[in-house]
């Protein structure tokens, strides 16, 4: 009985001369609702504690000691205890954390200027070509047929006006060439039989027998159909060209 009554003592006297107690409190988010699994984390002692369901928890420690509440999207938040705690709950609000999300890059998308989007957009070189062929064809003349007066309908009187000078070309012989080796690919005249080293020459050739392209270097624009018959004149000389070859 007597051990008992100086333990008892002796642990009374501990705990009077190291000031231990108990914190009580209650945790909260910013709009008052009750947090569950908030650790609580006695610096000094490295004890932790979790809340309740409640946002109520308990822990040991002292005036002094530094208290810290951790929850995963919230702000940490760190107390530090006062001799009013001790004696009455402590009550803490923890603070929504601030998510901060990349800065995203948004592309310009199709405005349907041909200008703008040409610097804004990486193109294909499919589509390249077809914004050229565009460009090449709304610089053609329109249809004289389009123009032409109605029946009936007055038309002014026109004198013989004046010239200032030719019209130029808008392609010569070899923008044309590289233009049907770019389109037809080299591949094309090799599966002709025409080696690689002669389709320059082979092309030449086709112009130099008659190939009709006034229209095509004036406009500096090779259309579907203007393709089309260059391939059917291709068939027509190949023979020719060959046989011109072999006689050298």
């Amino acid at each position: 009985m007597k051990l008992k009554l100086f333990f008892f003592l002796s642990l009374i006297f501990f705990i009077q001369t190291n000031g231990q107690s108990y914190i009580f409190g209650k945790i909260t988010s910013e709009y008052g609702v009750e947090m569950q699994d908030v650790s609580v984390i006695n610096i000094r002692t490295n004890e932790i504690v979790v809340s309740n369901k409640d946002g109520h928890f308990m822990i040991s420690g002292r005036v002094g000691d530094e208290l810290r509440f951790v929850k995963v999207g919230y702000e940490r938040m760190v107390k530090k205890v006062s001799p009013e705690n001790t004696q009455s709950p402590l009550n803490v609000s923890l603070i929504s954390e601030i998510i901060n999300i990349p800065e995203v890059t948004v592309k310009q998308g199709i405005t349907g200027n041909l200008k703008v989007d040409s610097k804004n957009l990486d193109r294909p070189k499919k589509v390249e070509k077809l914004v050229k062929e565009l460009k090449r064809y709304i610089a053609q003349k329109s249809d004289p047929k389009l123009m032409a007066h109605k029946p009936g309908e007055f038309v002014q009187p026109r004198g013989p006006g004046f010239s200032i000078g030719s019209v130029k070309d808008q392609w010569d012989d070899i923008d044309f060439m590289e233009y049907l080796r770019e389109s037809l690919g080299d591949e094309y005249f090799i599966n002709l039989q025409i080696e690689k080293p002669q389709i320059d020459h082979f092309i030449r050739y086709i112009f130099a027998t008659g190939f009709d392209r006034k229209k095509i270097l004036k406009y500096g624009f090779c259309s579907n159909e203007d393709m089309n018959r260059f391939q059917r004149y291709v068939l027509v000389k190949i023979t020719s060209y060959r046989a011109s070859k072999t006689q050298r």
